[in-house]
């Protein structure tokens, strides 16, 4: 975002670094990309292979966080939406499965967006969020198309976008079990050090896909089953299914149907297909961090900082803050769950990371008036003129050559209707109502327990044990980035 009047020299001692980084070939990164763990200024008490550092710890410059807070922020155009809109046997194919229509760097369930990264380091912990639809558009214009054509202002900018201040410290723990697991309580999280932790917003696409499986034709449409619950029958015909099926005279009923027999005696969903919401875990909403993590590796071979991914501090306790137990977690609030007689598997008896007030909310009681809100959300979301998605002609038309092709497409493409919405939130407020929480079977922020950890390396710890090809690209980062 360099401007005429930018003070900014249209020439920095970045630019070398940058061009470095950009001819820096993507076969040599996957080649070359290793774990290495020991920053700068850490000391190393390994026996015959100690070493003691005789340097302070080297923290990122702003620079090299800004380029891996935009790989993970960064939106890299449009989704390009080249699915069909009928089935082979003519029916209709739900053609509007996406959540969002602007594409990031990684690869999401339904375009679902749902994993948020923090950026811990020295400074605090940072929360880094994408930008609105509208704001993201601004952006395209303000910006050179290319990243290659960025200079180090552009980055900079791009980066403080994104960044929320959640803390004004580092992210604390006792460094023993059970926060952190083995050899991670000494070399993770380490002053200087900046650390990439994802968390994963499940309501949303919880949502998105119960209205998807809903939209299955008649006779595939699975009904919804809670196989954490046995089938406690309400009325005579189902006290009366479920005698027959303890009789053998019919078939048994083992789990709860979500909503009752009623739906599959309507015929609206098959009894022959089910969905059972524990077998459903994340339902692969959760995939995204991984890529998001290869990325960000990837790109810091490219840089030639070390990496290293390893497990985090344990949820629930990275959740937390509480200082008489030295916890200074990201501060997420914990809904408490229901009460039960009989405790329910883990997740839900469990109290739920429900989100940040004000900063990052799921889509769950305290933050809706109620489930039926939730799902009408998720509509809006896809649908809204102003949102994400399919009714922002804006930003829908985009990836198309001509704004017609998207009219037709979006005019002809199968919508949620009013028997799919009706089924999906008696789902959605079942769970609620049950367990006091949404979802039950997974939290509405799921953590995949991982940190990536990014450093200037002790270039002398590895100069002694070490060949030099497993660390060359980082032995000649600070001549291209510190000079």
């Amino acid at each position: 975002m360099t401007t005429v009047d930018d003070p900014t020299p249209a020439a920095t001692a970045q630019d070398g670094a940058l061009a470095d980084l950009f001819s820096y070939p993507l076969m040599s990164s996957l080649t070359e990309r290793r774990t290495r763990r020991i920053p700068r200024g850490f000391s190393v008490d390994a026996g015959p292979l100690s070493h003691v550092s005789p340097n302070e710890p080297a923290p990122l410059s702003k620079l090299e966080e800004a380029i891996l807070v935009t790989v993970i922020a960064g939106i890299t155009g449009s989704t390009t939406h080249d699915g069909p809109l009928t089935k082979p046997d003519g029916t209709p194919e739900l053609g509007t499965p996406f959540l969002n229509i602007l594409a990031r760097t990684a690869s999401s369930a339904d375009n679902a967006q749902a994993t948020s990264f923090f950026m811990i380091n020295d400074d605090g912990i940072f929360l880094i969020k994408t930008p609105t639809p509208q704001r993201a558009l601004e952006l395209a214009a303000e910006l050179p198309p290319s990243w290659g054509d960025w200079t180090e202002a552009d980055w900079l900018a791009a980066a403080d976008e994104a960044l929320v201040r959640v803390s004004d410290k580092r992210l604390d723990f006792p460094r023993e079990w059970p926060y952190y697991l083995g050899w991670n309580a000494q070399a993770s999280n380490a002053p200087g050090t900046t650390v990439f932790f994802p968390v994963v917003d499940c309501t949303w696409q919880y949502i998105n896909a119960l209205i998807i499986l809903a939209c299955e034709p008649e006779g595939k449409r699975p009904i919804f089953l809670d196989d954490w619950r046995p089938f406690k029958p309400k009325g005579v015909v189902e006290w009366l299914a479920k005698i027959g099926g303890e009789l053998g005279l019919t078939e048994k009923i083992p789990y709860q149907p979500i909503g009752g027999l009623k739906w599959a005696r309507s015929g609206f969903v098959s009894r022959e297909n089910s969905a059972p919401l524990g077998f459903g875990g994340a339902l692969r909403t959760d995939y995204e961090a991984f890529f998001y993590f290869q990325n960000l590796m990837l790109t810091g071979q490219a840089m030639g900082l070390g990496g290293w991914i390893h497990g985090s501090v344990f949820p629930p306790y990275i959740w937390q803050r509480d200082p008489s137990k030295g916890w200074h977690g990201l501060g997420f609030r914990m809904e408490e769950p229901k009460k039960h007689r009989s405790w329910p598997p883990v997740p839900a008896s469990q109290p739920n990371p429900v989100g940040i007030d004000g900063i990052l909310e799921s889509l769950t009681p305290p933050y809706v008036g109620s489930m039926d809100e939730a799902v009408d959300r998720v509509v809006e979301m896809k649908y809204g003129k102003d949102g994400p998605g399919y009714g922002n002609e804006e930003i829908w038309a985009r990836s198309y050559r001509n704004r017609s092709d998207a009219k037709a497409y979006t005019d002809e493409g199968t919508k949620f209707g009013p028997k799919q919405i009706q089924y999906v939130k008696e789902a959605c407020n079942y769970i609620w109502d049950t367990y006091g929480r949404f979802p039950a079977h997974v939290d509405a922020f799921y953590s995949p327990g991982m940190f990536l950890q990014f450093a200037h390396l002790e270039i002398e710890y590895y100069d002694r044990f070490f060949d030099p090809k497993q660390y060359a690209r980082q032995a000649a980062h600070d001549a291209l980035w510190h000079p």
